[in-house]
């Protein structure tokens, strides 16, 4: 057999023009990523988020206590919550006692109700993560005063 001569590996950094040693420009500063205020560990988003998902509310109200922003949306998540389970167990109970097409229409109405809850809570969500509240007109008014 014959003998292949090794690969020959170029350098990782290319010699500069006329010689001498390779310095590596510094990386770009201003502009480009800036970091969430409050430092890379800042969980407020995760605290904003947590605040409209059903009892998971309960980490931001009892954690948080000195944001008031965060207070507002788990006070608001929570009431939105609440609100939620009181209709849902509502038509369920008169789905029991009525006449089964009637029953039927209100478990049509009870997907429809899950499915305006689930829109809610994304709308709630992508407000609160871009700084702004989305009131709804009882129920935040009911959590404003808690």
């Amino acid at each position: 057999m014959s003998e292949i001569p090794p690969p020959t590996i170029p350098p990782a950094t290319p010699p500069p023009p006329g010689g001498g040693s390779y310095t590596p420009p510094p990386p770009p500063t201003g502009g480009g990523y800036n970091p969430p205020p409050g430092g890379a560990g800042s969980d407020r988003t995760i605290m904003l988020v947590l605040s409209y998902l059903g009892l998971l509310a309960l980490i931001p109200l009892l954690t948080k206590k000195e944001d008031r922003e965060v207070q507002w949306h788990a006070k608001n998540g929570l009431a939105i919550f609440v609100a939620y389970i009181v209709v849902y167990i509502l038509i369920t109970v008169l789905m029991r006692f009525l006449p089964s097409g009637v029953g039927c229409g209100l478990s049509m109405l009870n997907c429809v109700l899950w499915l305006a809850y689930i829109a809610l809570i994304v709308v709630c969500i992508v407000k609160a993560t871009s700084g702004q509240r989305l009131k709804v007109p009882v129920i935040s008014d009911f959590a404003d005063k808690m």
